[in-house]
């Protein structure tokens, strides 16, 4: 496998904004990708507690195991594990801000018997081994070129019958919104240029499945993973996204306050163009269950 180097920068030029301006709108474990409504009258926080759980669920992690969490955000992924799986677990973030949160989180933490760390650090760095790999909100930042590198890093990291959850937003390709009868606005079109261009600096959307381009069941298939399962959450994504929105807006002042009115404008853009756009079948999010084969 090529080595990269990480694209620190463009991950710190968004996630490294300010800690409490991504306070105002996340809820209190900061855990900022899809939520997940298990049942209709959740708040966020329970929402996103069951997103992590349905996640470290299909990860059919055992006591004692050690799971890799590559793009673990605040960390929110990471607790939950060690509290409720009583596994090992190290964290990669690309973030400055990010990777100082966990470490206070886990430094005020009691000491127990397993255990955990947080490393400033890329899966293109990675060189250990492990048994589980859980990555939720990251592979839109890693780029098509970089796909089968990933793909072969997390296969060769884990033994026979490892297991990764891959959890990201996807596009669909022209012939599959044709077949649902959806097509691209030349709204739709800027609003994706203004995502890549000043929210997620060139960033990049894979398809969940295409023999033609190349999705993400090709490319894991094609790293030696069986994909076990493929789970759509598409307006779990917009219902998240609607929280976030009003509650920036709830904190307005203080929002603008932290970074400006130029930063709250285009953070509003962005959450409720994204609301719409998953709540139209645009795009959307899925959760990828990549199963390494036992050994022969």
């Amino acid at each position: 496998m090529t080595r990269h180097a990480p694209f620190f920068d463009d991950i710190q030029a968004h996630y490294d904004l300010s800690d409490d301006f991504f306070a105002l709108f996340l809820d209190p474990s900061r855990t900022y990708s899809c939520a997940y409504w298990e049942r209709p009258d959740y708040t966020l926080e329970q929402a996103q507690r069951a997103k992590i759980d349905l996640a470290l669920g299909k990860c059919d992690l055992r006591p004692g195991m050690t799971l890799l969490d590559v793009g673990c955000g605040w960390g929110s992924t990471m607790l939950r594990a060690l509290d409720a799986y009583d596994v090992n677990v190290i964290g990669l973030t690309l973030s400055r801000n990010q990777h100082d949160y966990i470490r206070g989180q886990l430094d005020r933490r009691a000491p127990g018997g397993r255990h955990a760390e947080v490393r400033l650090q890329g899966w293109e760095e990675f060189d250990g081994q492990v048994d589980r790999i859980v990555s939720i909100g990251a592979f839109e930042h890693f780029r098509k070129e970089r796909y089968p590198d990933f793909f072969d890093f997390a296969y060769a990291a884990m033994p026979a019958d490892g297991r990764m959850l891959l959890h990201t937003i996807v596009m669909y390709t022209q012939g599959d919104l044709h077949g649902r009868g959806i097509s691209y606005t030349r709204d739709d079109v800027e609003f994706l240029k203004f995502i890549r261009k000043d929210i997620f600096p060139n960033g990049c959307l894979p398809f969940p499945t295409s023999t033609a381009f190349g999705g993400v069941k090709e490319y894991a298939e094609a790293g030696g993973f069986e994909v076990e399962r493929i789970h759509a959450l598409q307006l779990h994504y917009a219902r998240t996204l609607d929280h976030w929105a009003a509650a920036l807006s709830e904190h307005r002042d203080e929002a603008i306050g932290l970074c400006g009115n130029e930063t709250y404008d285009t953070y509003q853009r962005y959450l409720t163009g994204c609301a719409d756009r998953f709540r139209s079948g645009l795009i959307d999010v899925m959760q990828f269950t990549c199963v390494k084969p036992p050994a022969a």
